[in-house]
């Protein structure tokens, strides 16, 4: 191991590297629960699911330590799963099996990008604005959709939402989840939002809202999602936009996280990113993973930012990584667990992470409307529509056109007109696709 991940000239140890593993995987083990909840609204077999969660979460993260030599955990998205769930499926009306078709597509993009450089000259040409912003929306979406499935809010004919019943008992669970979390991750307890979810759930079940299925078990079948994706039928009319969405926010979630934890580990050096051989295999390895999550059956995995967790405790060798693998192949035999956690146990996490990603309004520069405005109309619309799609391309739409009416469009770089000009094509032929 030693000489594998060269542990002394990046001043670690084993222990150290152990460590690390073991809190990025608490930091990020909640997705385990998450994921299935999420994608089984769509009809997926929630216990394959949640054994293609944790496969794919290992496979992503041996591959970034054992061919990246990175300390940093992958596992599918969180956002994605929302988009692929409620609105690939549930409003466009797509099979789940063609949307695990588009995740695959997105993924042999997402390949190419990785491998010609495109990805890091779209990246270098998306407004820093409007990267705060989809990060942001993202957080609202998932804010929503939390709220809406643990009854604090609920439809209402004269205003479209409106307040739920406080009283109910599984809405007053996901209340006193969301504090139990907030509260831990302010004292600086590792795991927070993992020991969130398991409170909740173990109060749900003395309360009776949910049954106890058991701990510990065999790992149950992966066949009802394996090998399941129907990627002809995901070509099909609409699925332009889909994929669209998938590789934009695939490309900013993604590298984005890749290259600020990079940075808090030291990992990067001075100089053009080809020259920085290891984000070059981590741009790689994540491309590889999302193809791999759709042959498994889960939406598209990703570079988690929890990760930064386990640097900060120390990790600065891919042997993180592969810790936090093999903690996701051992999860596998948590499943009957993972069936008793109640929506009331995961909607304060979702909720608490949709905090956490509204951070990045405060990178926006309010003090240029050019920047602010489409910043904000791609924030709101995507809760407001239901749909991550939309806000990008009112987003990307409005910013280019804005900076075009006030005389500034060479401040617009290509990507950004390319993106835009992608949308305008796409709302032209295909209004409701």
């Amino acid at each position: 191991m030693e000489r594998f991940f060269k542990l002394a000239d990046h001043g670690t140890s084993v222990r150290t590297e152990v460590i690390a593993g073991v809190t990025t995987f608490l930091t990020m083990a909640y997705i385990i629960f998450v994921n299935p909840d999420i994608l089984s609204t769509t009809g997926m077999d929630r216990d394959a699911v949640f054994v293609a969660t944790c496969l794919a979460a290992a496979l992503g993260s041996a591959i970034m330590g054992l061919w990246a030599n990175w300390p940093i955990g992958m596992a599918p998205g969180m956002g994605l799963n929302a988009f692929f769930a409620f609105t690939v499926v549930g409003a466009m009306g797509f099979s789940w099996q063609q949307a695990l078709g588009a995740v695959f597509i997105s993924g042999l993009i997402f390949l190419f990008l990785s491998v010609t450089g495109i990805r890091r000259w779209l990246i270098a040409g998306i407004p820093a604005s409007m990267r705060s912003a989809i990060a942001a929306g993202i957080g609202l979406f998932l804010a929503i959709i939390a709220m809406k499935s643990s009854g604090l809010i609920v439809a209402s004919p004269a205003t479209f939402v409106t307040l739920g019943d406080l009283t109910a008992t599984g809405t007053l669970l996901t209340i006193a989840g969301f504090f139990i979390i907030a509260s831990l991750d302010a004292l600086k307890v590792k795991g927070a939002i993992l020991i969130g979810i398991l409170i909740i759930t173990f109060a749900s079940i003395l309360l009776g809202v949910t049954e106890f299925g058991g701990i510990m078990s065999a790992p149950p079948s992966i066949a009802p999602t394996f090998l399941q994706l129907d990627v002809m039928g995901a070509l099909s009319f609409g699925i332009f936009h889909v994929v669209l969405v998938m590789v934009l926010v695939e490309v900013f979630d993604a590298t984005g996280t890749l290259i600020g934890v990079a940075k808090r580990a030291g990992l990067l050096t001075e100089g053009p990113a080809h020259q920085n051989k290891g984000l070059s295999r981590a741009l790689m390895a994540d491309s590889t993973a999302i193809l791999a999550g759709s042959v498994l059956g889960t939406s598209s995995t990703t570079a988690y930012v929890e990760s930064a967790s386990g640097v900060a405790a120390g990790g600065r060798t891919g042997l993180t990584a592969l810790i936090v693998a093999g903690l996701f192949l051992l999860a596998m035999f948590f499943a009957p667990l993972a069936g008793s956690v109640p929506v009331y146990a995961t909607a304060p996490a979702l909720l608490y992470v949709a905090g956490l990603m509204m951070r990045e309004l405060t990178e926006i520069d309010f003090k240029d409307v050019t920047e602010s405005a489409p910043a904000v109309l791609t924030a709101i619309t995507m809760p407001f529509t239901y749909s991550i799609a939309n806000g990008l391309a009112f987003g990307f739409v409005s910013y280019a056109l804005l900076k075009l009416l006030t005389g500034r469009a060479r401040e617009v770089h290509p990507a950004t007109w390319l993106v835009a000009g992608l949308f305008v094509l796409k709302f032209a032929f295909f209004p409701e696709g």
